[in-house]
């Protein structure tokens, strides 16, 4: 199983909905797929297995759910397939869906059950064909560069006054605000969030300054752990945290001080500690989206090193995927907000270059992050990697980023 989830979000850069992207199969393995042998098997929604190993809070949290469906997978027992409250399931359809009889009522009966709907890549000349299709959708998907926004509202407006309209493949912040600007539509989704800095801001906030100094220091090969109790007792809520953690980790532990709090965790897992903590709290102000990126990006890449043969440096890939967004995170070019943390040559090589020996793990992440599953089942058989590790290191940084912020 492959899977991963695409956000979308609203104007405001508050995320809405996750849409659950998945496979089943390594197409490239077993090239029968890629015909008629696509459809077997095709009753079982993959999204829905993976909400129900999974549990739509780890999946999503509190936000609705969008799910592939296929012609065939509609018909299924779907109730049956997925415990979750129906009004938080949006079933995805597309334009391979015949606009007939049939169809349609099964997607009343669908709509009477609670369940939400949306429809992706109709092209405009199908809207008419499509008009009793189109009646029952609470969501419809539009490629933004192919539709005139202004005519697509109007016309929206006064034929389905219910419908939302989503923005996908918007893939630059300029591109975002612009639609945001004109209106029109309801929710986006697109690479636009986390795409580099080019140019930043002129100056970093103090506080800031100070999370950017600890995380520089505790990156230094030999940090003194004194040193970095000092920084860290500049700012109340890293204190309550460490605290926190280390009374939870502990039991009669008798911490007088941050700088025993510390002690007690050791070089290696404050620096663990610290690299999270500090990484979370310069994220304070900006969309949630981006923490939540940054973090699962870094226990992704760590749980992904056996697989790439780089177990050993585990630690260095968990920085890797953390920092991964460093530039959106501080609105700074790579380079100058690398330069204001300390992080090895590889991790270096790999964020500013895609070179050097962490650069095959990183392309790896992001491509299964888009849900390139063709690239994905490519890199696999070349790098002779199975799916069932991939797809559980995935699911277990879903898992551990949950926990992570469970009271």
């Amino acid at each position: 199983m492959l899977a991963t989830l695409i956000p979308l979000f609203d104007h405001t850069m508050s995320v809405c909905a996750y849409s659950v992207f998945a496979q089943k199969e390594n197409f490239l393995l077993n090239p029968r797929l890629l015909g008629v042998g696509r459809y077997d098997g095709a009753s079982n929604i993959e999204g829905f297995e993976i909400i129900e190993n999974m549990g739509l809070d780890t999946v999503a949290g509190d936000k609705s759910v969008f799910i592939e469906m296929n012609n065939i997978s509609l018909f299924s027992d779907i109730a049956g397939q997925c415990n979750a409250p129906h009004d938080r399931i949006v079933l995805l359809l597309d334009k391979d869906m015949p606009a007939e009889e049939r169809y349609i009522e099964r997607l009343k009966e669908l709509k009477e059950q609670k369940y939400k709907l949306a429809i992706r890549k109709l092209p405009v000349s199908c809207f008419e064909e499509y008009r009793q299709v189109l009646s029952l959708m609470d969501y419809i998907m539009l490629n933004h560069k192919k539709i005139d926004i202004g005519k697509a509202k109007v016309y929206f407006s006064k034929v389905y006054p219910n419908i939302k309209l989503v923005a996908v493949n918007v893939d630059a912040q300029e591109e975002y605000d612009r639609l945001k600007e004109g209106g029109g539509y309801d929710l986006y989704e697109g690479e636009f969030f986390r795409m580099p800095i080019k140019k930043g801001n002129e100056e970093i906030a103090p506080l800031k300054v100070n999370y950017l100094e600890l995380l520089k220091l505790v990156n230094d090969v030999d940090f003194d752990l004194t040193d970095a109790a000092s920084v860290i007792e500049r700012d109340p809520a890293l204190v309550l945290s460490l605290l926190e953690m280390v009374n939870r980790m502990t039991v009669n532990s008798g911490i007088t001080s941050v700088k025993h709090a510390a002690a007690m965790l050791g070089q290696k897992e404050l620096k663990r500690w610290i690299n999270t903590a500090a990484t979370k709290e310069l994220c304070v102000d900006r969309p949630s989206e981006i923490m939540r990126l940054s973090m699962i990006r870094a226990r992704f890449c760590e749980n992904l090193a056996p697989v790439f043969s780089l177990a050993s440096q585990s630690s260095e890939l968990f920085l890797m995927g953390l920092f991964s967004v460093l530039d959106v995170i501080i609105e700074k070019p790579m380079s100058e907000a690398l330069d204001m943390v300390s992080v090895s040559k590889e991790i270096r090589q790999a964020l500013l270059e895609r070179t050097g020996p962490f650069a095959p793990l990183f392309d790896f992440m992001w491509q299964y992050e888009n849900a390139s599953w063709q690239e994905v089942s490519r890199q696999m058989v070349v790098g002779d990697i199975d799916l069932d590790p991939v797809y559980k290191a995935y699911v277990e940084s879903l898992r551990w980023f949950r926990d992570l912020f469970a009271k």
